[in-house]
């Protein structure tokens, strides 16, 4: 296993991902069933964002969390991860009191919030129906995973909130998609970078206490001693 960072000259990466840009166009065409639902979404709510929403935060980050979709009234509606949806609330919040953001959230994209030397994207771009992309979806998608990680001069710890996240971290990096295994709070060195798997913030796990923000902090505080070591 390579001990470097990716990038795009990494020797493991198919040709085609190498040529992949971060952030995929506001009209991306590529899924067509995700297609199909931005465009009932702006028939419905043409004031909404509807697009795939784009990755937040640093570009010098030294920590990438990496969530599994945008929700359909949050980033889809606002434009900005995690940003209107109950998820948001948490992720923030333990940000800012982990130190790796600053201002206040308040769930619109104008509010005073900045993250600092941490970026946030999605495995998925767009909206699913459900929350719920499908495997070709995940699949399609990944090259714009794979361009952001390689996009990121100084990363070193990727926190993936959820298994789907874990998954496509991995195979982004150009790996098995089970190279590292599940688990709250466990980690893995891989291709560079510590994977540090988080159990995903939404009002389900929140609210039935699977997740409670003892644990989900536990993560941030553990990410910044492996980026302070």
């Amino acid at each position: 296993m390579s001990a470097r960072p990716l990038s795009k000259d990494s020797p493991i990466l198919p040709i085609a991902l190498k040529t992949a840009v971060a952030e995929p166009p506001r009209d991306c065409p590529l899924c067509p069933r995700l297609v199909d639902y931005r465009r009932e979404n702006q028939r419905q709510n043409p004031d909404w964002f509807n697009g795939p929403a784009p990755s937040f935060g640093d570009p010098e980050a030294r920590l990438l969390v990496a969530g599994l979709a945008p929700g359909r009234t949050g980033a889809n509606r606002t434009g900005r991860p995690f940003t209107g949806d109950g998820a948001g609330v948490i992720l923030y919040e333990t940000l800012i009191k982990t130190g790796f953001a600053t201002g206040r959230y308040e769930a619109r994209p104008d509010d005073t919030l900045t993250l600092v030397d941490c970026m946030i994207t999605n495995a998925v771009r767009c909206a699913p129906p459900g929350n719920k992309p499908l495997p070709i979806e995940e699949t399609t998608c990944r090259p714009f995973l794979t361009a952001r990680l390689a996009a990121l001069p100084r990363l070193k710890v990727i926190v993936t909130l959820g298994d789907v996240s874990r998954r496509n971290v991995l195979k982004a990096l150009g790996l098995s998609g089970s190279a590292a295994p599940p688990g709250h709070g466990v980690e893995a060195t891989l291709g560079g970078y510590v994977i540090l798997n988080s159990y995903h913030c939404s009002r389900l796990n929140t609210n039935t206490g699977r997740l409670t923000p003892a644990m989900f902090e536990a993560i941030f505080r553990r990410s910044r001693e492996i980026i302070e070591a």
